[in-house]
């Protein structure tokens, strides 16, 4: 029982002359003669957060997978072809292509990143696997039907992999443990259980919080919670560092990083107003490879919630009109493709 209960109670017998005549409150307060068994107490607040990274590759456009995979993409060859014969303005291709060469930065935020196949262990390549599989419930389950987008054919005629750096720092973790014969089982089933707190369905690599912090005095309040995100920062950091020297990505030109920030770049914006709503997804929407079972499915789903997000600041100008803030049926439409996919912070 509390100590506030306790001199209530006292204080209500001593009103009455001693015994407390109310049988039924002495019941009903008799729970709180066990504090400790209740759902909820003064000590049982918990808290954990979601980390969600901003990402980019620096590198040139002949080497980085962004530039690459525009210029190599059926839209700008349509693009080209368009606005050769006239049915394109030309200047809608020249600030595409002054986008590409504009390399003095050679900054590609939420680019992918491309390396040789054999650079990954038997551990890793066991994950990546298990993670193109259509439905990872089920061992004998098809491979998603987008698989071939994660592979790529190296200049040199090998087989190549193409992953998004949300997914790569998971697959780090994997590759660490699988060069590793000697490591004890105890650390090599505690390395297989971290992989499911990286997360990538959407642009930004989502770390999960690995253990659940209790918030009291004597672990500081808030600061338990943010020693425990800084520390998953700081392994999230080693991992990139590995997947570029192991993955060869340093020696191809390429560099992984991954910071915080609370905006989207504005070359990101940039972008997004030179190319389609449905170029734009097919570029930056995350595969969903890692966190959910059926990762095609959810996917598409998140497909689905871009277009929501472009579509509603049209039907925004709609209800403008109707609410009579805009008075003439003559207005510029804003671009219609929203450039978050980000959706950068933490959440606690």
């Amino acid at each position: 029982m509390s100590r506030d209960c306790t001199l209530h109670l006292k204080s209500l017998e001593s009103a009455q002359g001693g015994d407390l005549p109310l049988p039924a409150v002495r019941r009903a307060l008799a729970p709180l003669l066990a504090a400790g068994a209740l759902p909820f107490g003064a000590s049982d607040t918990t808290a954990g957060s979601e980390t969600e990274l901003q990402v980019a590759v620096a590198g040139s456009r002949q080497q980085v997978d962004l530039p690459l995979t525009i210029e190599q993409s059926r839209y700008f060859a349509n693009l080209v072809k368009r606005a050769a014969s006239g049915d394109a303005p030309e200047r809608q291709i020249e600030r595409l292509r002054a986008f590409l060469d504009e390399g003095q930065t050679q900054v590609w935020e939420n680019s992918w990143v491309r390396f040789g196949r054999q650079r990954l262990s038997a551990a890793a390549r066991q994950v990546l696997q298990q993670d193109l599989l259509a439905d990872k419930r089920r061992p004998d389950s098809p491979l998603r039907r987008d698989h071939q987008r994660f592979s790529y054919t190296t200049a040199s005629g090998e087989a190549g992999v193409r992953l998004p750096v949300s997914y790569l720092v998971k697959l780090a973790l994997a590759d660490v443990a699988g060069v590793q014969p000697q490591l004890p089982a105890t650390l090599r089933q505690t390395v297989a259980q971290l992989q499911q707190y990286f997360l990538n369905d959407n642009t930004s690599p989502e770390t999960l919080s690995f253990y659940v912090v209790p918030l009291t005095a004597a672990t500081g309040q808030g600061q338990a919670l943010a020693r425990e995100t800084a520390r998953r920062f700081v392994l999230t950091q080693l991992l990139v560092l590995y997947a570029n020297d192991r993955f060869g990505l340093t020696e191809q030109g390429q560099q992984a990083l991954i910071y915080n920030a609370p905006h989207p770049p504005q070359r990101q914006k940039q972008l997004n107003e030179l190319i389609p709503d449905s170029f734009y997804r097919e570029l930056f929407m995350s595969p969903c490879l890692s966190g959910w079972d059926c990762g095609e499915d959810k996917h598409a789903y998140m497909h689905l919630c871009h277009q929501v997000l472009s579509r509603s600041q049209l039907n925004g100008v709609a209800k403008l009109r109707e609410a009579g803030i805009i008075t003439r049926n003559l207005v510029v439409l804003p671009n219609l493709s929203n450039t978050s996919l980000a959706n950068n912070g933490v959440h606690v």
